[in-house]
């Protein structure tokens, strides 16, 4: 999945805040449950709008955009 197709951004929904596409739920929740020692299937209780697919695709591109700015020029 790309970006698109697992955020939404409208400024008519959530004042704009990015949030899990066809949900009102913020992404920043995903990441607030993680920091707080819940694991995935714990939000997924929470937030049950959101899937599992959305989660960890959510966390891929975010481990992507984290390692391809640190990679190291061979």
């Amino acid at each position: 999945m790309d970006t698109k197709q697992l955020i939404e951004i409208d400024p008519e929904k959530m004042s704009g805040t990015p949030v899990f596409m066809g949900t009102r739920v913020p992404i920043k929740n995903l990441f607030d449950c993680l920091e707080g020692g819940e694991d995935v299937d714990e939000f997924l209780d929470q937030f049950p709008t959101v899937t599992r697919d959305q989660v960890l695709g959510v966390l891929e591109l975010s481990k992507d955009s984290l390692l391809s700015h640190h990679e190291v020029a061979a």
